[in-house]
């Protein structure tokens, strides 16, 4: 009696564990940093909107942020179902290129994510169901046939600076309810230079350890057609005009900004000395320049809420 009931729950117990773990590697997959930082762009937004907001209510503003963090999950996963063959090419460790992951099971569960992030806004101003749908469409063209506007650099920025004013503008409207007819010069300010960070020296970045594999997949990125050595430059270029520009607006403006534009301008270092380091070395040290990238994201991020909650 007791075999026959272990025997019957055994099927269950095991479609359990098997979902579980493709679920914990579609998170992987996802990229947990880019999740995590996408969190802190929504948040950031609902919290330099708190001058022109009403009383906020926390339960919708986490709502919101759980609904467009749902969506970026969803084109993260497409992404990489479609990135299969430059992935491989570059040694990528993420679950779907190293054959842990089936790209059908991952399209499933980004599709699944993509309408749960729609229905995550119900009971949200309209707006919010507006951004994150948009963000949705934006990520389809990036990833999926016939667009691919990966494919080349213009395609990538144009995407990557739509997606990120879109979720500070995402952050702004859960706080304000959409009703706001002013956005505070601060949040403009910070959304602006932050997604030009994220574009102008984080898409050099990345692409310096993909070369091979984006000009396998026919890829027309910035360091497949320029070089490496030509990226790279371009790369500390964009770094140093806009923690220039960060600082001389912050002056300007008079926001209450000084600790973002000093952990720019202390990313900024970390991104030359990166860049400079994975000159003189192998694949692991060209990953160097995208980290420093990636960890500046997360402390402008956490400098701007720590410094005006």
């Amino acid at each position: 009696m007791v075999s026959l009931s272990v025997s019957n729950q055994a099927p269950g117990v095991s479609a359990l564990r098997s979902s579980a773990r493709v679920l914990r590697l579609c998170f992987v997959e996802a990229r947990p940093a880019v999740l995590a930082v996408s969190t802190l762009r929504f948040m950031t937004g609902a919290v330099l909107a708190l001058p022109v907001s009403p009383v906020p209510e926390p339960a919708k503003v986490l709502q919101g942020a759980t609904a467009w963090v749902l969506s970026i999950f969803a084109i993260y996963l497409l992404n990489g179902v479609t990135d299969v063959t430059e992935d491989r090419v570059n040694g990528s460790g993420r679950p779907i290129a190293r054959g842990d992951l089936a790209p059908r099971a991952a399209a499933a569960v980004a599709a699944v994510a993509a309408g749960l992030s729609i229905a995550a806004t119900t009971g949200l101003p309209p707006a919010l169901t507006w951004i994150v749908g948009l963000n949705l469409v934006l990520g389809y063209l990036y990833s999926a046939p016939p667009f691919h506007l990966k494919s080349g650099s213009a395609g990538t920025v144009m995407v990557l600076c739509a997606s990120g004013l879109l979720s500070y503008w995402g952050g702004l409207t859960a706080v304000t309810g959409g009703e706001s007819l002013s956005t505070p010069t601060g949040l403009i300010v910070f959304a602006v230079a932050a997604t030009c960070w994220m574009t102008f020296v984080g898409v050099p970045a990345k692409d310096l350890s993909d070369i091979e594999g984006d000009a396998a997949a026919g890829r027309r990125t910035i360091a497949v057609t320029c070089g490496e050595r030509r990226s790279r430059h371009f790369m500390y270029v964009a770094a140093l005009t806009l923690a220039a520009a960060l600082g001389v607006a912050v002056v300007f403006f008079r926001v209450p900004l000084a600790g973002v534009c000093l952990a720019m301008v202390t990313g900024t270092v970390a991104v030359i000395a990166a860049g400079r380091s994975a000159a003189k070395g192998g694949s692991d040290q060209q990953r160097r320049p995208y980290r420093a990238f990636m960890a500046t994201q997360h402390l402008v991020h956490i400098t701007a809420l720590i410094s005006n909650i």
